[in-house]
């Protein structure tokens, strides 16, 4: 089984979820000095050439205290306007710290919605990989204001995982107020062994981790197994941690053995080539020209609307279209960054023109390679 030390000193983009509890310090308001030292962190992180991204809960916890509230309210719209109210306080905490260690910041929210519908998702990877191009760390919460309890996430942990797919993130890593992962409630059975490393996605680990969370979040030992697993799903392997370890990020970049590591089975670009591949309906097709299908097949550059000959189907931005030769034959699979009427009217022309035929301009690409997967 691949060791703690290779997963984590190897892992170039990093996605750091923290629970309300860590956050509001047990709900006593956002514990300033835990937050700082988080963003210390991150920023040495960060000085390494690593990117990372911050998930963090505590909006309605922070919301409860500052509206004086002891007990956390089951109406939806109570809970919404603790999330408005104390997102507020979250955001500011964080851009202070981020800056007090020379990073920049950005706050993004996000809902269920966000990530399900396709335009919305590449809207969304397209932000958060150009905030990390610009070394700016994006502090990301889920958007309680506007969701009801049929669209939540649920728990940040899930969010997190999320994130860590729509990133391709190498590793997640959760800082919680628990040291990790135990056979057993430690509290109820004495012969509960701390598990180090499993498998992410092992059946097992669900029975082992049962149980609700605390009073301040929805989330529990059980979520932060899922979302491991979810997380495994696109090859990025996740850390269970306690969150008031003495420097638990670095000493966990260096490769030191900390919390419970749940290792992914799945390398990154073959999880993503599969997903490509089998779980994507084709919405339509491009045709290029001889040029651009060899820079694709032998190159592996991305397509350009340049040697776009033709488009056929409708499609909108984000759906998985086909890319085919002069021939007919697909060569290659990927997700449009325009919709088929936008790429009609940008067919062989360079990205500087994209902006005069279609008011705007999205990508330079009409498929990123990353977003792509070759068929031969």
């Amino acid at each position: 089984m691949t060791s703690a030390a290779t997963l984590l000193r190897d892992a170039r983009r990093i996605v750091v979820k923290v629970g309300s509890s860590l956050v509001t310090n047990d709900g006593r308001g956002l514990d300033e000095a835990a937050i700082g030292e988080w963003c210390r962190q991150m920023a040495v992180l960060a000085s390494e050439g690593r990117e990372v991204i911050m998930v963090s809960s505590g909006a309605i916890a922070e919301g409860m205290k500052r509206l004086g509230w002891t007990t956390r309210p089951h109406e939806i719209h109570a809970l919404q306007a603790a999330a408005a109210v104390g997102q507020m306080g979250l955001a500011q905490i964080y851009e202070t710290k981020l800056r007090e260690n020379g990073l920049r910041s950005a706050q993004v929210l996000l809902t269920h919605a966000d990530l399900a519908d396709r335009e919305r998702y590449l809207n969304a990877r397209s932000t958060l990989l150009t905030l990390l191009q610009h070394k700016v760390l994006p502090v990301i919460n889920e958007n309680d204001t506007v969701v009801n309890d049929e669209i939540k996430f649920g728990d940040n942990d899930t969010l997190g995982a999320l994130v860590a797919n729509l990133v391709e993130a190498d590793a997640l890593v959760i800082l919680t107020d628990q040291k990790g992962l135990f056979t057993a409630d430690p509290r109820k059975d004495p012969a509960a062994s701390f598990v180090h490393e499993a498998r992410a996605g092992d059946p097992t680990l669900e029975a082992m981790a049962g149980g609700a969370g605390s009073s301040l979040g929805r989330g529990g030992m059980i979520t932060k197994i899922l979302a491991a697993k979810r997380a495994a799903g696109s090859g990025a392997s996740t850390v269970i941690a306690w969150g008031r370890e003495p420097d638990a990020l670095l000493r966990l970049a260096r490769g030191e053995s900390i919390g419970t590591l749940l290792v992914a089975q799945t390398q990154k670009q073959q999880a993503r080539k599969q997903w490509m591949a089998d779980h994507l309906q084709l919405r339509g097709s491009v045709v290029v020209d001889a040029g651009a299908a060899d820079k694709l097949c032998s190159e592996g550059k991305s397509l350009l609307a340049i040697g776009m000959t033709s488009v056929d189907g409708a499609f909108s931005r984000g759906d998985v279209i086909a890319i085919r030769d002069e021939s007919g034959t697909e060569i290659a699979r990927g997700l449009a960054n325009y919709a088929s009427a936008e790429a009609r009217l940008i067919c062989r022309k360079t990205s500087g023109e994209f902006e005069s035929l279609l008011g705007y301009t999205a990508e330079p690409e009409m498929v990123h390679r990353d977003n792509m997967i070759l068929s031969r």
